[in-house]
């Protein structure tokens, strides 16, 4: 029997009905991808095939795919075929990473779940196979043995993004759960595993190595998504690159403790699985109580460009996405600090408003005591010695030059020189009765405690609706060490999160059109759990266009553009000490959400004139570079200048940019090559006048020498290529490409 459903988007799914009998086969087909499921025999599901799509397939078909993936008898195995399940129990033989771990005072550590309830977008899953298109498969299995019921959702979006997530609910005594995750299988070709790593002021660092029996396990415990997370764990065909070789990645949608994994067995299974990192008692569930994993996406196509692509178009069709153009932002916090001044933060907003600029954020600072890091945090009340008048003048002044205001907070910390931590001392994290150590002068506010979350969340909201803030810079900078609740001692990093998440909601539904920046130290919280509550993100402390050049495309592999904060800043750059020209610094900050982290007021009649174009150029661009698809080349060589950019949806048009930072061993560097345009159709190639820097003064192709530059088949510019220039370092020559048939 073969049912067919065009089955609506996962979001749909809604209560289920039992089956008779769970003894189903489920294909989901999406975007050229396909998911098949086995669902039978009471077992737990297990995702059979994940990849390519399929085609159709009728019942026989399908069974025979199955029959066909099933592990042999081996010697010195178990006598059943091992079956790997998307929990896996270690009771079937399975030897890799368990799916879950816990126990109730040292039983029920090896649950046999038994599945009781199958459901299909909320519709009850008829026995045999059934064909869909994008959605929601729900199986809820128990074991009345253990006392315990697992609920599992499969999803697959439009866009091909498959996502899973698990459900415990326990049904007897208290019962203390260490480990529940999802985990995915991938086929033996993809023997090679890239993910990203990286420190404060340099995130999003790639990394790539082969994948040997064993498992490559990437951990985060600092309370956050951190600087060196895995971000898109991915393994794929070797030597896969941007634009060629299968891939299969996952990702953790949390923006706490985290686990990724790459896992290749002796016995020829490779998987790819993540979850949640549970310390030690964090999650202990009493009789009716459930926890639920993050989600975890998974991600396949044919080069790392083909992933995002997936992933940045689900991000765009949700409703929460921002629409509206992104605005170009000024930050004060490199042009003043701490030294917050009336008259000084006035004119840099008029510099900025005469720029163009559409949002002016204040930064750390404004508030009782803080005339540094060390004091203050916490004490949510505009400092009356800094802000006699409170915050009006400068938030009236910012709305009446037609910009938006934007305010920093760090809601989740606490200095313990604050009237915060001395009248509520025991809303500090800690464990062992000592106070954890320091960092950043500051420590960490227990958003567990329904009151501390209570204080949070009523005195930002009132700050917010005071002074009409359309914008929340919500910073967190620092990892959560020793992340005890002085209540019971247990760790709350899983319940801090959660807590974060809803103070997030909840100011946004009070306070209607309010968008808020996910920073964290710059880009230590970068996920697609934040990414639920949040319009931007803020990829890096560091602004050195040379760093930002790595670090943008890299952040894109799970984000479009549109949430980058990527800002022009000063000429000698505050985290490196490197100076950099004007045009280069811009031309980075082009290809994100643009904006400006400099003291205008000191920039030259000059540089103004120049910023105001790239600030022209930007409006001008922004609906392209916010709706495009992503396009990396890989480099011909390690120092090969970089090329990347975005292609319009039809492919009328497109913005490249080739950006050179160190210098080649040959010169001139050779050629490049731009893909994803149409073939068929015919594009002029000009470079942008506000780029011209990057070839003044050096010899330059004929193509770039002619006034209105070169017309191009797609299919020519994605083979043969152009002759690149030759640049000095720390430029970036931009391309404007536009179909003329």
């Amino acid at each position: 029997m073969t049912a067919t459903t065009g089955c609506a988007d996962a979001a749909d799914t809604t209560a289920q009905a039992p089956s008779s009998a769970v003894d189903a086969l489920v294909h989901l087909r999406a975007d050229g991808v396909s998911v098949l499921v086995d669902a039978r025999g009471g077992e737990l599901p297990a995702v059979v095939h994940w990849g390519d799509d399929l085609g159709p397939l009728t019942a026989d078909d399908a069974a025979d795919v199955v029959e066909a993936s099933a592990a042999p008898l081996t010697n010195s195995g178990p006598d059943e075929p091992v079956r790997l399940t998307l929990v896996p129990e270690p009771r079937t033989g399975w030897l890799g990473r368990p799916g879950i771990v816990g126990e109730r005072d040292g039983d029920a550590w090896s649950p046999r779940f038994t599945t009781t309830v199958a459901t299909l977008c909320g519709g009850t899953l008829p026995t045999g196979l059934t064909e869909a298109g994008a959605g929601a498969l729900r199986v809820e299995a128990s074991d009345p043995v253990a006392a315990l019921t697992l609920v599992l959702d499969v999803e697959l979006t439009v866009d091909g993004v498959l996502r899973t997530r698990a459900a415990l609910r326990n049904d007897g005594d208290p019962y203390r759960l260490h480990e529940l995750a999802v985990v995915l299988p991938v086929p033996p070709r993809a023997r090679e595993v890239l993910d990203l790593t990286g420190r404060w002021g340099k995130e999003r660092v790639p990394q790539r190595h082969d994948l040997t029996v064993g498992t490559h396990l990437r951990e985060g415990r600092r309370g956050r998504t951190g600087f060196d997370a895995a971000t898109v764990l991915t393994a794929g065909v070797p030597g896969f690159g941007f634009g060629h070789g299968e891939v299969w990645g996952v990702h953790v949608g949390w923006s706490g403790n985290h686990r990724h994994w790459a896992e290749r067995l002796p016995s020829g299974e490779h998987v790819l699985g993540g979850g949640e990192l549970l310390l030690p008692g964090e999650v202990t569930l009493a009789a009716g109580e459930e926890y639920e994993t993050p989600w975890v996406y998974g991600v396949h196509g044919h080069g790392l460009d083909a992933q995002a692509a997936r992933l940045h178009r689900m991000l765009r069709r949700r409703k929460a996405h921002p629409r509206s153009p992104r605005p170009v932002t000024l930050n004060v916090w490199e042009a003043v600090y701490f030294d917050h001044d009336l008259e000084r933060l006035t004119a840099l907003a008029d510099a900025a408003a005469e720029l163009g600029v559409e949002r002016y954020v204040l930064d750390d600072g404004w508030f009782r005591g803080r005339r540094d890091d060390t004091r203050g945090l916490g004490d949510w009340e505009v400092d009356e010695d800094v802000w006699p008048d409170g915050l009006d003048p400068i938030a009236d002044h910012v709305h009446g030059l037609g910009m938006q205001f934007g305010l920093w907070f760090e809601p989740e910390m606490v200095n313990l020189d604050s009237d915060l931590a001395r009248a509520h001392p025991d809303w500090v994290m800690s464990a062992g009765g000592r106070v954890p150590v320091p960092s950043r002068h500051q420590h960490v506010l227990d958003l567990s405690n329904p009151d501390a979350a209570a204080s949070v969340l009523e005195r930002m909201s009132a700050i917010i609706g005071r002074y009409g803030v359309d914008y929340v810079k919500w910073d967190h900078n620092r990892d959560l060490v020793d992340p005890g609740s002085r209540r019971d001692g247990r760790p709350v990093v899983h319940a801090q999160t959660l807590a974060a998440y809803g103070i997030m909601a909840e100011l946004r539904r009070r306070h209607p059109g309010l968008e808020i920046e996910s920073c964290s130290s710059g880009g230590g919280r970068v996920d697609l759990g934040v990414a639920e509550h949040t319009q931007r993100v803020w990829v890096s402390d560091c602004t050195d266009p040379v760093d930002r050049q790595q670090m943008q495309p890299w952040t894109a592999q799970l984000l479009p553009l549109e949430y980058l904060g990527s800002h022009v800043a000063a000429d000698v750059s505050h985290q490196t000490r490197r100076s950099s020209s004007l045009a280069f610094r811009a031309a980075t900050a082009l290809f994100g959400h643009f904006g400006i982290e400099w003291d205008l007021t000191r920039a030259t009649p000059e540089q103004l004139a120049d910023l105001s174009g790239w600030v022209e150029l930007y409006k001008a661009e922004r609906g392209l570079l916010h709706t495009g698809t992503l396009v990396r080349q890989d480099p011909a060589a390690p120092d090969a200048p970089l090329v990347w950019g975005v292609v319009a949806a039809d492919r009328s048009r497109a913005l490249f940019q080739l950006a050179t930072l160190a210098r080649p061993a040959s010169a001139p560097p050779g050629r490049f090559t731009l893909r994803g345009l149409d073939p068929e159709r015919r594009y002029r190639v000009t470079p942008l006048p506000l780029s011209r820097e990057a070839y003044d003064g050096w010899s330059v192709p004929t193509w770039l020498a002619r006034r209105d530059g070169v017309v191009l088949t797609g299919r020519a510019l994605a083979v043969a290529g152009l002759q690149a220039p030759e640049a000095a370092p720390g430029t970036s020559l931009v391309l404007r490409l536009h179909a003329v048939d």
